[in-house]
């Protein structure tokens, strides 16, 4: 019985280990339903519904090709000793701190009792990467090795099926399955991805305008290498500002495994700053009715309760609204970037805790490599929604004082205070050391653009 073990790589095609478990006898496709990941503080009901949706899909392929799926539910080590095991497949996976401590027992079993168990990689992130030099490198080779085709035919294993736990999620989900990512590949390349490069940074535009590939991502129901692959050849015969597009997409690929590598190499960056002199920095101060009032979208700033509305009906929102709603909890409300980080993971259906954790970081100054990009709410307000339809769509109470509440903080003075006290701090010798470290182990190669004079 030669076990494939699914996790985050919902999928049939470009799976190297069902591909290399077909070849050597039967499969058993097992996904195991882990009560402890799924009580976690980082996850919610939208992300099960949206797994649950891959997973009966996935069934649906296996089935036809003659293996369905097996699904158990428990301590992954303890299900894999209940099983006929000959030899355990899997994908290599940066997940979260529990996955990670999940997998170290996993591994123990494995040599404990014998049982080969081979991790193949599931994207461009390299295990036991000794230095980021030639990184981007790596990563290329990755993305142009050849797709890897689904079995053609599965031998029945003849074991009890087992059954799916029920979904109950709050919101609607985006549709996950193999289909569902591949369909939406399809239409952002022929169609709606023209514009991309453009129209990314407004709510307004950016739900059309983006692929909307990242929950398959972060599911695997479809491979970064199956993205790129389809978008290069969407490349050649690409015109006008459609290159722009593609050109963007691409790079944004890149620097999603690039983001996710941080975490394979540092695993303690989901805890911890990056650089340890900031420890302390907002700790003492976390004001809990201003973390509450931000989560639920009460602030007073209109732009900014739009954007987190929005996110916890929708399970998404655009990147640089994102990155807006971090740095206003750190730098306006002065929010320790963890318990703002946690809400956001379980409000993203995309959540991928390698770039969550990294960029949450980040925003809030805590990488001491990174500007320090402090956003103004009502710029972005005017320059992303000028019209205001998105905030009167997720708002429209704001222009009632006797509904909508006045700004917790005043942005110019708040930003002011923050800018202040983060650059007094960066410019402590063992702070900048801490930061040459951090860029050593996990600053990008790319050569700095040389910019035109004038």
């Amino acid at each position: 019985m030669h076990v494939v073990w699914f996790k985050r790589d919902l999928r049939i095609e470009d799976h190297a280990p069902l591909g290399e478990a077909a070849r050597r006898g039967v499969v058993v496709p097992l996904f195991i339903y882990e009560p402890g990941l799924w009580q976690g503080q980082d996850s919610d009901a939208r992300h099960w519904a949206f797994a649950r949706q891959c997973l009966e899909e996935l069934d649906g392929r296996l089935r036809r090709l003659g293996a369905p799926l097996v699904v158990r539910s428990g301590d992954a080590a303890e299900v894999l000793r209940s099983l006929p095991v000959t030899a355990l497949y899997a994908h290599e996976e940066t997940g979260n701190g529990w996955t990670y401590e999940r997998d170290r027992r996993v591994r123990k079993w494995a040599r404990e009792s014998g049982i080969p168990f081979t991790e193949f990689p599931a994207n461009g992130v390299v295990r036991r990467l000794k230095t980021r030099d030639g990184w981007s490198r790596l990563w290329q080779e990755r993305m142009r090795q050849p797709v890897t085709a689904a079995p053609a035919r599965l031998e029945p294993h003849g074991l009890d099926e087992g059954a799916l736990p029920p979904a109950k999620a709050a919101i609607e989900v985006q549709r996950g399955g193999e289909r569902a990512a591949h369909a939406l590949l399809e239409s952002f390349l022929e169609r709606r991805g023209e514009r991309y490069h453009r129209e990314m940074s407004s709510p307004l535009t950016a739900a059309e305008s983006c692929s909307r590939l990242s929950p398959h991502l972060a599911w695997g129901t479809i491979s970064a290498r199956q993205v790129y692959q389809a978008v290069q050849r969407r490349r050649e015969t690409a015109e006008g500002t459609w290159r722009q597009a593609l050109a963007a997409f691409v790079a944004r690929l890149h620097w999603r495994d690039h983001f996710i590598q941080k975490l394979e190499d540092e695993p303690r960056i989901e805890f911890e700053n990056f650089v340890r002199a900031y420890d302390g920095l907002r700790e003492e101060e976390f004001d809990a009715e201003k973390f509450e009032r931000w989560k639920e979208g009460v602030t007073g700033f209109p732009f900014v309760d739009a954007c987190m509305r929005m996110l916890r009906e929708t399970g998404w929102i655009n990147f640089r609204m994102r990155a807006m709603l971090v740095s206003f909890a750190a730098y306006d409300l002065w929010l320790h970037w963890r318990p703002v980080a946690l809400h956001l993971a379980r409000m993203f259906t995309d959540y991928e805790p390698g770039i969550h954790y990294s960029q949450c970081q980040m925003q809030s100054a805590t990488t001491g490599i990174n500007t320090v990009r402090i956003y103004n709410p009502d710029k972005q307000w005017r320059d992303q929604d000028p019209k205001s339809e998105f905030v009167r769509r997720w708002v429209p109470e704001f222009d009632d004082p006797k509904r909508y509440p006045p700004p917790l903080v005043r942005h110019d003075e708040a930003a002011k205070r923050a800018r202040d006290r983060i650059y007094a701090l960066r410019r402590r010798l063992e702070a900048r050391a801490e930061a040459e470290q951090v860029r050593e182990r996990h600053g990008s190669r790319k050569r700095p653009t040389r910019r035109r004079k004038g």
